[in-house]
C-alpha cells in the first residue's frame, strides 16, 4: 500500500474507533438517576455525573455503576422503609374493617345495656315509687353483671341468673308473708330452696339457658373483633430479615445503580421477593380462614336463634308463666320452706299492721304499654328495638367485610405486586427489571409459605426459624377461634350446660284476643294465725296488696331484660 494512501486511513480508522467510546460516555451519564434520586429527598453531592467502577457495590451487580456506598447504604434503607409502608397500606382494609367494625358493635350493644337499664329504671320510678326504688338494687345488680360479663368480666351467667332469681325469691316470699319476721340465716335458707321448689316454673331454666347464649355469643363476637383488630394491627407491623433488605434493595434500587431508574422489577421477579420476605405472614393464612370463618358463623347466631330478638319475643308469655306459678304456689311454697327452714317468729304487731301503704289496693291495675315513659335521650324500649336493629345492619355489614379479609396474608404479595407504582406489570415481562438487567424474568414463581422458600431464588430464607411473633399471633387466633365455636353452640368456655333445651316458643300472650282481664288478684299464702284479732286481718290484706304490686314489676323488668338481651 503507497505509504501516502496508509497515512489517510490510519488517522481515519482512529477516529473511526474513537466514535463508540464517545457515545458509550454520553450512555453512561447519571443525569437521570441524579434526577430520580434527588426526587427521594437525598442529597446530590455524593452521586456522581458519569459511571463510575462499581466493585465496592455489596448488593447490586458490581459493574459500571452511578451509586457510591453512601448511596446504596441509602437506598438499600429507603427500599425497607417503602415495604413496610406497603406491607402496611395494602393491609389497611382488613385493619380498618376490625377497629371500624369492633367500635361500632360495641357502641351499639353498650347502648343497648345503658338504654335498657334507663327504661326500665324511669318506668319502674314513674309507676311504682317507692317499692320498687325500695327493692331496685336486686335489678341494677343485675345489668351491672351483665355489663361486666360483656366487657370480659369473671361472671358466670348461669350462676349469677340463678342468685337473681333467689334474691326474687326471697324478697317476694317476705312479702307474701308479711306477719313473719325473717332473719338473714333465715332467707338464706329460703334462697336454697330455689331449684327444689320451683317457685317460679320452668321459666328461670329456659331464660338461662336464652339470656346466655345470646350474651355469650355477642361478647364472643366482639372479643373476635378485638382480637381480629389487634392481629392484624401487629401483622402489618412487618420487621424485614437481613436478607429481605438485600433482596428488596436489589429489586427496587438496583436499577437506579445501572443507571435505569423509569425501569420498574418484574412482575414474577417480585412475586418471589414477596414471598420470601412474607413468608411467615402467609403461614398466618390458614389460622386466619378458621377464624374468620368461625367469626361469619357466630354472626350468624346473633342474625337468627341467638340473637335478643328472640329471647324478647316470647318474654311476656315466660314471665306471665313465672309469676302465675309463684302466685299458685305461694301456699305449697310457703309450707315446704316452713318445714324445712323451720317456723319463723311473728312479725312485730305494729310491724305486721302497717305491712301494707295505706295507698296500695289489693287489686292492682295492669301496665298500660301507652303509659311506658320515653326520656328526651329517647330511652324507651321501643328505642331499644330500633337500637337493636341498627345493631343486626352492623353485624350483616360486619358478615360481608370479613368475607373480603379471607387469605388476605397469603395474597399481600399479589396486592403488592399488582401496584403500577411497584411492577412493570404483567403485560410488560420483556422491558422489565430482573435483578440484572432489562430483561425477561426466567426462575419459577415460589408457592406461599415459609418452607416453599427453601429455594427462593431471591431472598434468603432459614425456614428451620419461624417467626416466633407470627407464631404468637396464630396461637391467638387459634384460642379464639375455639371460644367462637363453643359461642356457636351456645356454650361459654366455663358454661356448659347439659340439661335438654325445649324450643322455648310459647302461644301468644296467653290472652284470647281482647278477653284478657283487666285488672289482677294475687292470692296471698293463709299462713297461720298469729293473734286472732283485727291485726292479723290487716296483715294479710297488707301481704295481698305487696306481693301483687312487686309481681307486675317483675313482669316488666325481666321483659325488658329480655329485650335487652336481644
Amino acid at each position: 500500500m503507497p505509504s501516502w494512501i496508509r497515512a489517510v486511513i490510519l488517522p481515519l480508522s482512529g477516529l473511526l474507533l474513537s466514535l463508540p467510546a464517545a457515545a458509550d460516555v454520553k450512555a453512561r451519564s447519571c443525569s437521570e438517576v441524579r434526577q430520580a434520586y434527588g426526587a427521594k429527598g437525598f442529597s446530590l453531592a455524593d452521586i456522581p455525573y458519569q459511571e463510575i467502577a462499581g466493585e465496592h457495590l455489596r448488593i447490586c451487580p458490581q459493574e459500571y455503576t452511578c451509586c457510591t456506598t453512601e448511596m446504596e447504604d441509602k437506598l438499600s434503607q429507603q427500599s425497607k422503609l417503602e415495604f413496610e409502608n406497603l406491607v402496611e397500606e395494602t393491609s389497611h382494609f382488613v385493619r380498618t374493617t376490625f377497629v371500624s367494625r369492633h367500635k361500632k358493635f360495641d357502641e351499639f350493644f353498650r347502648e343497648l345495656l345503658e338504654n335498657a337499664e334507663k327504661s326500665l329504671n324511669d318506668m319502674f320510678v314513674r309507676t311504682y315509687g317507692m317499692l320498687y326504688m325500695q327493692n331496685s338494687e336486686v335489678f341494677q345488680d343485675l345489668f351491672t353483671e351483665l355489663k361486666r360479663y360483656y366487657t370480659g368480666g369473671n361472671v358466670n351467667l348461669e350462676e349469677m341468673l340463678n342468685d337473681f332469681w333467689a334474691r326474687l325469691l326471697e324478697r317476694m316470699f317476705q312479702l307474701i308473708n308479711p306477719q313473719y319476721h325473717f332473719s338473714e340465716d333465715y332467707l338464706e335458707c329460703v334462697s336454697k330452696y330455689t331449684d327444689q321448689l320451683k317457685p317460679f316454673g320452668d321459666v328461670p331454666r329456659k331464660l338461662k339457658i336464652q339470656v346466655t347464649r345470646a350474651f355469650i355469643a355477642a361478647r364472643t363476637f366482639v372479643q373476635g373483633l378485638t382480637v381480629g383488630r389487634e392481629v392484624a394491627n401487629r401483622v402489618s407491623k412487618v420487621s424485614p430479615t437481613p436478607g429481605c433488605i438485600r433482596a428488596l434493595m436489589k429489586m427496587l434500587y438496583c436499577p437506579y445503580c445501572r443507571g435505569l431508574p423509569t425501569v420498574r422489577p418484574c412482575n414474577n421477579y417480585c412475586l418471589n421477593v414477596m414471598k420470601g420476605c412474607l413468608a411467615n405472614q402467609a403461614d398466618l393464612d390458614t389460622e386466619w380462614n378458621l377464624f374468620i370463618d368461625a367469626m361469619l358463623l357466630v354472626a350468624e347466631r346473633l342474625e337468627g336463634p341467638f340473637n335478643i330478638e328472640s329471647v324478647m319475643d316470647p318474654i311476656d308469655v315466660k314471665i306471665s308463666e313465672a309469676i302465675m306459678n309463684m302466685q299458685e304456689n305461694s301456699m305449697q311454697v310457703s309450707a315446704k320452706v316452713f318445714q324445712g327452714c323451720g317456723q319463723p317468729k311473728p312479725a312485730p304487731a305494729l310491724r305486721s299492721a302497717r305491712s301494707a301503704p295505706e295507698n296500695f289496693n289489693t287489686r292492682f291495675r295492669p301496665y298500660n304499654p301507652e303509659e311506658r315513659p320515653t326520656t328526651a335521650a329517647g330511652t324507651s324500649l321501643d328505642r331499644l328495638r330500633t337500637v337493636w336493629r341498627t345493631m343486626q345492619h352492623s353485624v350483616t355489614d360486619i358478615k360481608e367485610k370479613l368475607k373480603l379479609s379471607k387469605k388476605v396474608w397469603s395474597a399481600l404479595p399479589y396486592t403488592i405486586c399488582k401496584d403500577e407504582s411497584v411492577t412493570a406489570g404483567t403485560s410488560n415481562e420483556e422491558e422489565c427489571w430482573n435483578g440484572q438487567s432489562k430483561a425477561r424474568y426466567l426462575p419459577e414463581i415460589m408457592n406461599d409459605g415459609l418452607t416453599n422458600q427453601i429455594n427462593n431464588p431471591e431472598v434468603e430464607v432459614d425456614i428451620t426459624r419461624p417467626d416466633t411473633f407470627i407464631r404468637q399471633q396464630i396461637m391467638a387466633l387459634r384460642v379464639m377461634t375455639n371460644k367462637l365455636k363453643n359461642a356457636y353452640n351456645g356454650n361459654d368456655v366455663n358454661f356448659q350446660d347439659t340439661s335438654d333445651e325445649s324450643s322455648g316458643s310459647g302461644s301468644g300472650s296467653g290472652c284470647m284476643d281482647d278477653v284478657c282481664p283487666t285488672e289482677f288478684e294475687f292470692v296471698t299464702t293463709e299462713a297461720p294465725a298469729v293473734d286472732p284479732d283485727r291485726r292479723e286481718e290487716e296483715s294479710s290484706s297488707a301481704a295481698q296488696g305487696s306481693y301483687s304490686l312487686l309481681s307486675w314489676p317483675l313482669v316488666c323488668m325481666v321483659l325488658a331484660l329480655q329485650r335487652l338481651h336481644r
